[in-house]
C-alpha cells in the first residue's frame, strides 16, 4: 500500500509562510508529479512528506494511518535525491545492500534483495565496480536500487535527473517509468522541468508560491489549464496568451494560443508578423514571429519543411476551437 494524504498541511520558517494549508490525496500505485517554478514549494512539499521537515500545521497520513510526528525512518518511504549520495569506497554491491545491513538482515537475505533490484535495473554487470567507474545514469541506478531493497511504500525523488546531460535524461526518464510500471509502488517526483511532468505521470501537482494551482492528468492540463498560471507553465513551447482588442472580441480579458494550434502561411492569415528566429529542429520548426500587435513575440509549431527566414514577413491563423479564454482575475472561462 502506499496512499498519501495531506490535510490542511502548511509549513512557516518563521513568520514566512512558504506552504499555506493545503490538501492533497495520493493514490495507491500512482506517479504522481509535483512541478513548478523554482522557489514555488515542491521541494518542501516532499521533505515534509518524508518527514525530513516538521508541518506547521495538518496532518499526513500514509496508509491511512497518522504520520505526521514520525520520524523519516518509521514512514517506510524511500527518497532519491539530486545528488547520488553513494559511499565512493564501496562497490554497487555494498552501496545497495547498505540499508539492509542496517536493518541487520541476514547475509543471504541481502544477497537475494540486492540481486533483484540490479536485476530490475540493468545493474548485474556493475556489481563489483566502485561508484567512480560507472556514468551519471548509473550512479541514479545505483541509488534507486538502494531505495528498492527497502521494499518501501512509496518512492519520492528529489530532481533526480538534475546532474545529468540532456541524452541521459531522457533515458532515465524512461528507465524510471519503466520501473514504475513493473513494481507499481506509488511514486512522487519533482522536478522544475514540465517536460519530465508531462511524459511520466499520472497525475501532475502544478504549484506556484506554496499553493496547488492545479491538480490532473497531463491531457487534463494541457486541455484545459485551469488559469493563466498553468496555461503558460503546461506545454513546450508555452502557450501564447494576450490581452486586449483580440481578447475582448473572445468576450475575455486574456485569450491563449498553442504554438501547435496556429497555422502559418506566406500569402494570407488572421494575423501578420516578422519573423525574428526560425529554430529548426528537423520534423518540427519553431517559429518566433514579432510585430503582430498581440504580444511581444509569438511561438508558433510549423513543419520542419517550412521555409521561412529572418526578416520574412508570415501569416497566423489560430484554430478557432483551440483558443483558451481567462477572465480578468486569471480564470478560466468554459
Amino acid at each position: 500500500m502506499g496512499r498519501i494524504t495531506l490535510d490542511k498541511v502548511s509549513k512557516s520558517f518563521g513568520e514566512v509562510e512558504v506552504i499555506p494549508p493545503l490538501d492533497l490525496t495520493i493514490d495507491d500505485g500512482e506517479f504522481v508529479v509535483f512541478v513548478g517554478p523554482s522557489g514555488c514549494g515542491k521541494s518542501t512539499l516532499l521533505r515534509l512528506i518524508a518527514g525530513l521537515e516538521d508541518v506547521s500545521g495538518g496532518e499526513i497520513r500514509i496508509d491511512r494511518e497518522p504520520a505526521t510526528h514520525l520520524p523519516p525512518a518509521k514512514r517506510r518511504l524511500a527518497m532519491v535525491f539530486q545528488s547520488y549520495a553513494l559511499y565512493p569506497h564501496m562497490t554497487v554491491r555494498k552501496n545497495i545492500a547498505f540499508p539492509l545491513r542496517m536493518a541487520g538482515l541476514d547475509k543471504a537475505e541481502q544477497d537475494r534483495k540486492v540481486e533483484e533490484a540490479a536485476r530490475v535495473l540493468n545493474l548485474t554487470d556493475y556489481l563489483d565496480r566502485r561508484p567512480g567507474q560507472l556514468s551519471g545514469g548509473q550512479r541514479q541506478r545505483v541509488a534507486i536500487g538502494r531505495s528498492i531493497v527497502r521494499e518501501p511504500s512509496a518512492f519520492l525523488f528529489d530532481e533526480p535527473l538534475s546532474n545529468l546531460d540532456a541524452a541521459l535524461r531522457v533515458g532515465m526518464r524512461l528507465e524510471i517509468s519503466e520501473l514504475h510500471a513493473r513494481l507499481k509502488t506509488t511514486m512522487i517526483y519533482v522536478t522544475h522541468d514540465q517536460v519530465e511532468a508531462m511524459t511520466m505521470a499520472d497525475k501532475i501537482v502544478v504549484l506556484q508560491a506554496g499553493r496547488i494551482e492545479q491538480v490532473g492528468s497531463p491531457l487534463e492540463l494541457y486541455r484545459t489549464p485551469k488559469n493563466v498560471f498553468v496555461a503558460g507553465f503546461i506545454g513546450s513551447p508555452k502557450m501564447n496568451l494576450f490581452s486586449g482588442p483580440e481578447a475582448a472580441k473572445h468576450d475575455a480579458h486574456t485569450i491563449g494560443i498553442r504554438p501547435e494550434h496556429i497555422a502559418a502561411s506566406t500569402t494570407e492569415g488572421t494575423w501578420q508578423g516578422r519573423v525574428v528566429v526560425s529554430e529548426h529542429l528537423g520534423s518540427d520548426t519553431f517559429l518566433h514571429v514579432h510585430d503582430t500587435g498581440l504580444a511581444e513575440v509569438m511561438t508558433v509549431r510549423v513543419d520542419g519543411e517550412f521555409d521561412v527566414r529572418h526578416g520574412d514577413s508570415v501569416f497566423l491563423t489560430p484554430e478557432p476551437d483551440k483558443i483558451h479564454r481567462f477572465d480578468a482575475a486569471g480564470l478560466r472561462i468554459a
